[in-house]
């Protein structure tokens, strides 16, 4: 029997000399009586003492801090109580412990395991399957994506550590090696996680062939690769290794290949693991925690994905249906029908805070041609949509608890739309697919094939500092084919503007000509005059003046005019030269009628002189309301140009705007 010792408890090495003494002294009395020491008494008429043999002696003590300890003495040839209860074992160990008197004895804990666990048919212990109290009828309630209360930054010397383990021989010494920095059972599921997930790789090639190699753990550590069935058996191992118990569970998967709305039949086609921790089970899945698959080139790729590390079960059903029911941990427990008909939301979905989208089916048929998409989010994101691979036919408008997203097929039949969102870094990632189902398409709401996405002001706008807009919806209408946009802009921020149609070879500095940009008290406004009717997008990009680089694209709108009578010409060409708060209120017409004395007035400022230049030079004067007046004839020039003289002390004067004058 083996004897463990506190070092708080009392010393057991006394107790068994106090007790020896005491045994010695009454064995002593029989000496004196029988001649041998401790012989037994041979009176053959007592048939009481040869079947009820002594029974044990117990010496239990307790120290200052309450500590208790206990020892059955037994004669040398009799069986414990103890062991007898644990006879059916082919090799048992008593172990003594002594702990606190409030505290559960290890042993007890050992023992209260084995309820968990059941015989296959070989006699190997196995964790039990679930059964109906291991359903949690919870719902996901948006506060956490795990299936128990935790804070990831507890994790991070642990994971740290754990990532950067390496193999040295065999599986049992890795085990021993991750666990040295965890101290609990789901520190110790932790490190073996974040081990498989840093250094384990997907092998394609092994999967699509079934090769059952692929799976054996001394093969994974060897070649550092495996399929779904090798992630899962080598985290099963581990866990076993390290003393928590842990199950590989098959089943049907929304991955690597899936389409939207498909039937499951046949074989299994993944795996994943269950652990048992705090007295319940928890789904982990280290295959899809470890990085994914290219679709296009079927390359793996290492990219860390904490969704699958103790999903909670409503939301790691919507990509995994395991082999038996119970394992969805789910009360009620899903159908196959409703996995394969149910709204698929991508990991990136909850990890980039998205709480829910509408409709809540994966197949979606169009009303009268257009098909609407709403995104809750928990906080401000950007989004974008591809329909068949494109960024057309789309308004995709921003919100600061999500987004909205109406879609109109340009053709009957079926379409592919993927919605893609926007974290912390540059990186746009998939949240969610739909198929879009269309039997009619509005030829009138075509939208021009650069309009771009977002649409209309929103808070990203505003963070990259244009405010209070006058025209807060992404659509405008105009009948006369003329509009005025403006809005407040912040302190150093340049804004630039064009404008984009589909019909006719007009060039990009064309297109920016219909647009005449003014700055009045800290607001830019943007004077818009179409060329034609249709549909037109109005791109807004802004840029740091004191910055290097481009400018960055931040929304537009998407303005409609049906007057098919609209034709206006392009407003002057302005220079590098025409200061960010001038105002020109005539003419806005860049294009200016032949032999005609023409008016002009603006608002130009920091200049000493200004002057209109054509077949010959026509000064401009500045009257009381700070403007500048004048006018010029267009008789014998092709092109007419404001001129001004920033310094009363220079000579030479700079252009700022420049005409067209009509042929004769």
């Amino acid at each position: 029997m083996e004897l463990k010792k506190d070092c708080n408890a009392v010393s057991i090495d006394m107790l068994l000399i106090v007790h020896s003494e005491k045994r010695r002294a009454a064995q002593g009395a029989h000496s004196d009586q029988q001649g041998h020491p401790g012989a037994p008494q041979r009176r053959g008429g007592n048939l009481a003492e040869k079947q009820h043999p002594p029974q044990p002696q117990v010496i239990t003590s307790y120290d200052n801090q309450g500590t208790q300890l206990t020892v059955e003495v037994h004669p040398r040839d009799a069986m414990p109580q103890l062991l007898k209860k644990f006879s059916l074992a082919k090799r048992t160990q008593l172990t003594v412990e002594v702990h606190p008197r409030d505290a559960m004895p290890q042993l007890l804990k050992k023992f209260s395991l084995a309820k968990s666990l059941q015989g296959d048919k070989n006699g190997n212990m196995r964790p039990r399957q679930p059964g109906g109290k291991d359903a949690h009828a919870y719902p996901w309630d948006r506060s956490s994506l795990k299936s128990m209360s935790l804070d990831l930054r507890q994790f991070e010397k642990l994971d740290t550590y754990a990532s950067q383990v390496t193999v040295k021989s065999g599986l049992d010494e890795l085990v021993s090696d991750l666990l040295q920095e965890a101290h609990s059972d789901l520190e110790r599921v932790r490190a073996i996680w974040i081990w498989i997930c840093h250094h384990i790789e997907y092998d394609i090639e092994a999967a699509q062939e079934k090769d059952r190699q692929a799976f054996k753990p001394t093969d994974i550590l060897r070649t550092q690769k495996t399929n779904c069935d090798g992630y899962a058996g080598l985290f099963e191992r581990m866990c076993r290794i390290a003393g928590v118990q842990c199950i590989s569970v098959p089943g049907y998967s929304k991955g690597f290949g899936y389409r939207t709305g498909q039937s499951f039949s046949g074989e299994f086609d993944h795996a994943w693991n269950a652990v048992y921790l705090d007295g319940r089970w928890h789904l982990v899945d280290s295959t899809w925690g470890s990085g994914l698959v290219d679709t296009t080139t079927s390359k793996f790729t290492f990219l860390y994905n904490e969704f699958y590390f103790l999903t909670h079960p409503a939301l790691f059903i919507e990509d995994h249906f395991p082999d038996n029911k119970n394992w969805q941990l789910l009360k009620p427990p899903q159908s196959l029908r409703q996995f394969e008909s149910s709204m698929y939301h991508k990991s990136e979905f909850y990890n980039k805070g998205m709480l829910s989208a509408r409709p809540e089916t994966p197949v979606i048929r169009t009303v009268n041609g257009k098909a609407t998409i709403t995104v809750e989010s928990c906080a401000p994101t950007l989004f974008m949509f591809m329909l068949n691979g494109k960024q057309e036919h789309g308004l995709l408008s921003l919100r600061k608890d999500g987004m909205k997203l109406e879609v109109y097929p340009p053709t009957l039949g079926t379409h592919k739309l993927q919605i893609f969102a926007k974290g912390s870094s540059d990186i746009y990632s998939s949240v969610l697919e739909y198929t879009l189902k269309c039997n009619y398409v509005d030829l009138g709401v075509r939208l021009p094939a650069e309009l771009h996405q977002p649409v209309g002001p929103s808070w990203f706008s505003e963070q990259m500092g244009i405010a209070k807009p006058s025209h807060p919806d992404p659509i405008i209408h105009t009948t006369d084919g003329r509009c005025s946009v403006s809005f407040g802009v912040e302190e150093g921020i340049s804004v630039l503007a064009s404008l984009h149609g589909d019909n006719g070879p007009i060039t990009e500095e064309t297109q920016r000509r219909y647009i005449f940009q003014l700055h009045r008290e800290k607001r830019t406004e943007l004077k818009v005059q179409l060329p034609h009717a249709g549909k037109f997008a109005l791109k807004i990009f802004v840029k740091k003046r004191q910055e290097p680089g481009n400018y960055v694209f931040v929304f537009n709108y998407l303005l409609c005019c049906t007057n098919t009578k609209v034709s206006w010409p392009v407003f002057p060409e302005s220079f590098g030269n025409w200061g960010q708060d001038n105002e020109l209120l005539e003419p806005l017409s860049g294009v200016l009628p032949a032999n005609r004395n023409v008016p002009f007035k603006l608002k130009l400022h920091g200049i000493a002189k200004a002057l209109v230049k054509g077949q010959d030079t026509w000064p401009l004067t500045l009257n009381r309301e700070g403007y500048w007046e004048g006018s010029c004839s267009t008789a014998g020039c092709q092109e007419v140009y404001v001129m001004v003289l920033e310094n009363a002390n220079h000579n030479f004067y700079s252009y700022i705007l420049k005409y067209q004058v009509n042929a004769q």
